[in-house]
């Protein structure tokens, strides 16, 4: 008798929960019904990543394959972990790999820091003219295109360029910086964050405003200073936003820029500029060895994911601030 009782109660159990998944799905198809004209609306940026970046996912298959383009990629033959073998035994991998992440880490940790700083200063600027002035002045070298600024850092950083022109007038000696492969990391960075520095502190405005105007209020009466109040206030009031855009960063860290590098790159400064993105396009596209750049691309890839996904973990145990 307890054992029929426990079966009935057992099965009433699973009846109430197919009520509820159904009841829920019902709920589901009334909303999307009800608003389906943001469903429309939404439809085009998702056939975008479908079609652009889902659907492609199977030709990563390549990378485990000696690609024949007469054959396909479902009838080329398979042979494992070959290119990626292939491509550790190499001496080249050693030197794409060290470029990559020097340059990414260099790029991050002085990059990363110049917007929140540019935001916070920009936040304590009482001249509205002024301050739109410096927004508009350091929002401008965004919209430059990546060929236009590299032309720009060629032509200042040439022998005869208003940077060693400068350099001549207080009687220095002109410098060669385009020959000099050690300056590559320097130049390549520091454009950067020029170019983006004011792009990058948009959002961190945006959260500043974000804030609650009585804080500062009931600091100031409290006594606090400018000073205490954006190392007590603002910044903390920002800090779930830093602690979002650096997991981002940290997991497109393998990520160089492939056109300004690629543009930049010359035969005095190849050591210290071949990249991961540079050497896949030369060996997969130039040389024409699909597989192995499919290969090296995938490994880039597989460390991205790697350090996005440990990156939020710490970020989830250490703070309430976290992608999923």
């Amino acid at each position: 008798m307890e054992a029929k009782y426990q079966l009935n109660q057992s099965s009433d159990l699973a009846k109430g929960e197919m009520k509820k998944v159904k009841i829920k799905k019902g709920k589901t198809w009334k909303s999307v019904a009800k608003n389906w004209q943001l469903y429309i609306l939404l439809l085009p940026a998702l056939l975008y990543f479908i079609i652009f970046h889902y659907v492609p996912m199977y030709g990563v298959q390549i990378a485990f394959k000696d690609f024949i383009a007469t054959k396909g990629i479902w009838g080329s033959p398979w042979v494992g972990l070959k290119h990626f073998r292939n491509f550790f035994g190499t001496y080249s991998s050693r030197i794409v790999i060290k470029n990559t992440i020097s340059i990414s880490l260099y790029s991050l940790l002085a990059g990363f820091p110049i917007p929140i700083i540019l935001a916070l200063l920009l936040n304590e600027v009482k001249n509205e003219r002024f301050k739109k002035l410096v927004q508009n002045v350091t929002y401008a070298p965004h919209f430059i295109s990546t060929v236009v600024m590299v032309g720009m850092i060629l032509i200042f950083l040439s022998p005869n360029g208003i940077i060693n022109k400068l350099r001549e007038l207080v009687g220095l000696e002109a410098v060669p910086y385009l020959t000099k492969d050690y300056l590559f990391s320097d130049i390549y960075v520091w454009s950067g964050i020029w170019q983006n520095m004011g792009w990058g502190s948009i959002i961190y405005l945006a959260a500043l405003s974000g804030i609650d105007p009585q804080l500062h209020e009931a600091a100031i009466v409290d006594g606090a200073s400018r000073m205490q109040r954006i190392f007590y206030i603002n910044i903390p009031g920002i800090l779930p936003t830093i602690i979002i855009m650096l997991i981002l960063n940290v997991g497109s860290i393998m990520n160089v820029g492939f056109e300004k590098i690629y543009l930049m790159q010359n035969p005095f400064n190849l050591k210290y500029s071949e990249v991961i993105s540079t050497y896949v396009y030369k060996v997969g596209l130039l040389d024409a060895k699909y597989s192995f750049s499919a290969a090296v691309n995938l490994f880039n890839t597989i460390i991205n994911l790697a350090l996005l996904v440990t990156v939020n973990k710490i970020s989830k145990k250490v703070s309430d601030v976290y992608l999923w």
